[in-house]
């Protein structure tokens, strides 16, 4: 993970974190540690539960499974909605959301609300439709934002941006004190991309 930084000669990057990699002598020895040597000099893969070591039956803290009987249901995304929680909480968002908008009554709190169309902007941009009908129902976020009942509040997300618009000055003061905190960033003007912001029009001539 690498960050851009000016410096007198320029744009440079400068690592942040850096996990290492996995050649193929790395990969070669994490497989060794998971294999042993039977007596026979052939090579097999630890089991997690030797065989040999036998469990009493009435042993309350063995739970013993019908490997044939079980299946997996409602599979979820959970890494992405997890990052994108944590950062909506880095940059102090869930309490802003909470200041400026849960004092009005409402099943899910706005706040809640406002994170999941943010995660979803993250993760899967899409429609709200697209989100309430698809892509909550597949991931973790109930269960992350303790937020149960937030699939049916999401039909009426669209008040939450109309709602909240007369704070919008006090959310970019917000972003842009954070961000200084967080990148200990020092700066006059601050500029923000607006890519997803495009003019349609008609003319006879396009310089």
């Amino acid at each position: 993970m690498v960050e851009t930084v000016r410096t007198v000669d320029g744009p440079r990057q400068r690592t942040l974190c850096y996990l290492g990699e996995l050649n193929g002598s790395a990969q070669a020895r994490w497989l060794k540690s998971v294999e042993v040597f039977n007596e026979q000099g052939e090579a097999e893969q630890l089991k997690l539960f030797p065989s040999h070591i036998k469990f009493p039956d009435d042993d309350p803290q063995v739970a013993r499974v019908l490997v044939n009987r079980v299946r997996v249901e409602r599979t979820r995304q959970f890494g992405a909605c997890f990052l994108g929680w944590e950062l909506w909480k880095r940059l102090g968002l869930d309490g802003f959301f909470a200041q400026a908008m849960d004092e009005e009554a409402a099943e899910v709190p706005w706040s809640r609300v406002a994170a999941v169309l943010a995660i979803n902007r993250l993760c899967a941009p899409g429609s709200e439709l697209a989100i309430e009908e698809r892509w909550y129902p597949s991931t973790a976020l109930d269960d992350l934002l303790e937020s149960k009942k937030a699939r049916s509040t999401i039909r009426a997300c669209i008040a939450v941006w109309t709602g909240f618009w007369p704070h919008k000055t006090k959310l970019e003061q917000h972003l842009k004190q954070r961000y200084g905190e967080l990148f200990g960033a020092e700066f006059d003007v601050l500029l923000y991309d607006l890519t997803s912001t495009y003019v349609e029009g008609r003319q006879k001539r396009t310089p």
